[in-house]
């Protein structure tokens, strides 16, 4: 059949599934493009991305309930004013930066080609499930972290479980990570775990430039924000606010702002379950929110340390909660409920 022939049946295929649907979650598998997505009331909310581009498998891009997009479109979807640093902060994603010596968090298309030995990649196996019934839905995923050899680290499976309740959107990612026949080593770095890179108003306002460097080396300068585009804040369990949340134990962390004329919530929960449960919080004010509990020794000023390992093909399971509210911003009261909900979670 022809290419075009093809293309119109995939169009009036998805066309038809769309006007067929009821109002609430639906998930369509979209293997051409290498995403699954996922709709609410015939809107997208997310979609689980694979694309060879990435080296890790996302969720992007990532809107509110009322179509407001709170991740960084860049690199995959580009837009003006947006910054152009740390081409593999993209979505909402889970990796580490030392597995076995190999750096999973900054790996993507940029790392030159001589360099490449030095990094891991995540790459999708299979859907194992999906379903959707009304305000709830849920996608089952298989992956594998891989060297460069392709020989396979871990395998994971991830249960991702969706929740719309009133103006929020509640993302549950349950994931774990076995060991294949290899022990392995989550040294204790500064670069994990579960992470979001949020859309520019979002950013917390900053004068200064500022320069990163990760475990090899590598020096990035983030240039500092214009206060008037941007309107971040993050805010603590611990009580802590701004800048002050970076390296801070909590179990919870919100990021507040506004954009598109609309207040919004971006929170992400840890779970009692967890390792190092309080987590550090990786929180940054250039857009980077993220949440690391097997670093411990940057955070804690060499206090603490970690090295959290798995012997041959044992498991480790690691649970997080990540609540996109809009139409007004939540309070630390709030708060304290959706995370006291999600500790009683099993």
């Amino acid at each position: 059949m022809p290419k075009i022939i093809l293309a119109a049946v995939l169009v009036l295929t998805i066309a038809d599934v769309m006007s067929q649907q009821s109002n609430g979650f639906y998930i369509i598998e979209r293997k051409d493009r290498k995403q699954v997505d996922i709709l609410f009331n015939k809107k997208l909310l997310t979609a689980y991305c694979f694309y060879d581009s990435i080296r890790k498998p996302i969720l992007f891009p990532v809107n509110t309930v009322d179509g407001i997009a709170v991740t960084r479109g860049y690199p995959i979807e580009p837009k003006a004013g947006e910054r152009t640093d740390h081409p593999h902060h993209t979505g909402i994603w889970l990796n580490y930066e030392s597995v076995n010596g190999l750096d999973f968090w900054n790996n993507s298309t940029a790392i030159p080609v001589e360099k490449r030995s030095s990094y891991g990649t995540i790459i999708h196996e299979k859907i194992i499930s999906h379903q959707a019934n009304g305000n709830n839905a849920s996608l089952t995923i298989a992956a594998k972290w891989i060297r460069p050899d392709n020989k396979t680290i871990l395998n994971e499976k991830t249960e991702f479980r969706f929740e719309v309740n009133n103006n929020s959107f509640i993302i549950d990612r349950i994931t774990a990570l076995t060991a294949d026949d290899v022990a392995v080593l989550f040294k204790d770095v500064k670069d994990g775990m579960l992470a979001i890179r949020v859309a520019r108003e979002l950013e917390l306002p900053s004068k200064e430039a500022s320069s990163y460097i990760d475990d090899k080396g590598n020096t990035t300068t983030v240039l500092p924000s214009n206060a008037a585009a941007v309107s971040g804040m993050y805010y603590s369990s611990g009580g802590l606010q701004g800048d002050s949340v970076w390296s801070s134990k909590g179990k919870w962390v919100m990021l507040t702002g506004r954009k598109d004329k609309k207040d919004i919530t971006i929170a992400i929960i840890d779970h009692p379950s967890n390792v190092g449960y309080p987590a550090y919080w990786h929180a940054r004010g250039y857009g980077l929110f993220s949440v690391n509990p097997l670093g411990r020794k940057i955070f804690s000023k060499g206090t603490e340390e970690l090295n959290f390992s798995l012997k041959p093909n044992e498991s480790v399971t690691f649970r997080y909660r990540i609540v996109i509210h809009s139409g007004n911003l939540l309070t630390n009261a709030d708060m304290k409920k959706l995370s006291d909900d999600f500790d009683k979670d099993k």
